[in-house]
C-alpha cells in the first residue's frame, strides 16, 4: 500500500526531526515536550509498520508480529501524546519566563 509507506516514512521523519530538536534544546520542559512528540511519532511509525505487514504477507506469524507491533505502537503513541499534552503548559510558561529574562 503506497499511502501506508508514505505515512511510515513521514512518521519516521518526524521522529528524527523531534529527536534532533530534543538534543539541541536547552530548556528542560521543552525537552520533555519534544520527547513526548518523538514518542508519539515513533509509536505511529511502529503501528503503521505493523498494519503494512498485514497487507504484504499472509501467514500466521505475520499476523502475530503485526498485532504486537500495532499494540506496542499504539501504546507508545498514546503515552507520547499524554506526555506531550501534560508538558505543553509548562513549556509555554518556561518559554515566556526565558523571554522575559532575555528582555531584562
Amino acid at each position: 500500500m503506497p499511502f501506508l509507506v508514505f505515512f511510515i516514512v513521514l512518521s519516521l521523519s518526524f521522529y528524527v526531526f523531534y529527536k534532533i530538536k530534543y538534543v539541541r534544546s536547552r530548556m528542560p520542559m521543552e525537552k520533555k515536550m519534544l520527547n513526548g512528540k518523538s514518542s508519539l511519532a515513533l509509536g505511529i511509525f511502529v503501528a503503521l509498520f505493523g498494519v503494512n505487514q498485514l497487507f504484504l504477507y499472509d501467514t500466521t506469524t505475520t499476523y502475530i508480529v503485526a498485532a504486537i507491533f500495532i499494540l506496542l505502537g499504539g501504546f507508545s503513541a498514546w503515552v507520547g501524546f499524554k506526555s506531550y499534552r501534560h508538558h505543553v503548559p509548562y513549556a509555554i510558561r518556561e518559554a515566556e519566563e526565558a523571554e522575559e529574562a532575555a528582555k531584562q
